[in-house]
C-alpha cells in the first residue's frame, strides 16, 4: 500500500502545481471567486491526475466510467472546499493548503477502493 500511495502522491506533486497556477489565474487574473477557481482549476488538473493514476499508479484501464466516477467525487470535493472558504473568507492559500491536503488523502482512497478497485479473481 506504501508503494501505491507514493506513486499517488508523486503524481499529486504534479496534479497540485497544475492545480494551483491555474487556480491563481482564474482567480486573480479573470477574477473568478474562490469557490468557482477551485473548480475550473481543478477540472484542468483532474485529468492529467486521472490519466497518469490510472496508467502508472494503479495500472488499470481509464474508462470513461471511471473517469466520471472520479470527476464528480473529486469536483464536488473541490467545490465544498472552495465554498467553506468563501463563507470563511479564508486566504486563497488557505484554500488551495486544504483542498490539497483533503484530496490527497480522500482522492487516494476513493481511488483504491472505488475507481481502481481491484476486481476479484
Amino acid at each position: 500500500m506504501f508503494i501505491i500511495f507514493s506513486k499517488y502522491a508523486l503524481v499529486g506533486v504534479a496534479n497540485t502545481l497544475i492545480h494551483w497556477v491555474a487556480f491563481a489565474l482564474f482567480h486573480y487574473v479573470a477574477g473568478l471567486d474562490q469557490a468557482l477557481s477551485n473548480l475550473c482549476a481543478f477540472c484542468l488538473a483532474v485529468s492529467f491526475s486521472f490519466f497518469v493514476n490510472a496508467r502508472f499508479t494503479f495500472k488499470q484501464d481509464a474508462t470513461t466510467k471511471r473517469y466520471v466516477f472520479y470527476v464528480l467525487f473529486m469536483g464536488a470535493m473541490a467545490l465544498a472546499v472552495g465554498w467553506c472558504a468563501d463563507l470563511l473568507q479564508s486566504p486563497v492559500v488557505v484554500t488551495l493548503m486544504a483542498f490539497s491536503a483533503i484530496s490527497l488523502i480522500c482522492g487516494f482512497y476513493y481511488s483504491k477502493l472505488v475507481v481502481f478497485k481491484e476486481k476479484k479473481a
